[in-house]
């Protein structure tokens, strides 16, 4: 199958798209020309009062329950900064107790050094 001819099939393809949806547009054109233009318009009108109603409650709804999870995050993002100073004291802390048992087990006690000279 050649390009041409694969080009032709997709173009018959988009022609007729086109006429189907001319013939749609030609029987809305009749309804509206039969005089249902004040239906599409009453439709129309319902549909927009209902798009406000719908818009103002998520604008209500979203300035209300939004900045309540707005303030638990910002609330959580604080605890979790002084969780982080907490345990870097801790860390630090644990560290001194480390160096301070390691320097503990180096040097000799003076119990020992008396019980040294004792025996000498």
């Amino acid at each position: 199958m050649s390009y041409a001819v694969l080009a032709d099939v997709v173009t018959m393809g988009f022609c007729s798209a086109v006429l189907v949806q001319s013939v749609r547009m030609m029987r809305s054109l009749q309804t509206v020309k039969d005089g249902a233009l004040t239906k599409v318009v009453d439709a129309l009108d319902k549909a927009t009062v209902q798009a406000r109603t719908v818009l103002g409650d998520l604008k209500h709804t979203l300035q209300t329950d939004c900045a309540a999870h707005a303030r638990a995050v910002a609330e959580g993002r604080e605890m979790a900064e002084e969780l982080t100073v907490m345990i870097g004291i801790a860390n630090a802390s644990a560290e001194r107790i480390m160096d301070a048992a390691r320097n503990a087990n180096r040097t000799p006690c003076d119990a020992d050094d008396a019980a040294v000279e004792l025996a000498a």
